[in-house]
């Protein structure tokens, strides 16, 4: 299993990449959107 410090990374990325212009295509978004709200499950669960 991954370590919170790569989980952290991947997330922060992730960010960047959604606030990012490039990401216009509305699928492409919402992929991420998934994915980073997943990553936040782990992060939570994680802490609990």
């Amino acid at each position: 299993m991954r370590d919170e410090a790569e989980i952290r990374e991947q997330y922060e990325y992730l960010q960047e990449q959604l606030d990012s212009e490039e990401m216009r295509h509305e699928g492409v978004r919402q992929l991420f959107s998934h994915y980073k709200r997943a990553l936040g499950w782990v992060l939570e669960e994680e802490h609990m």
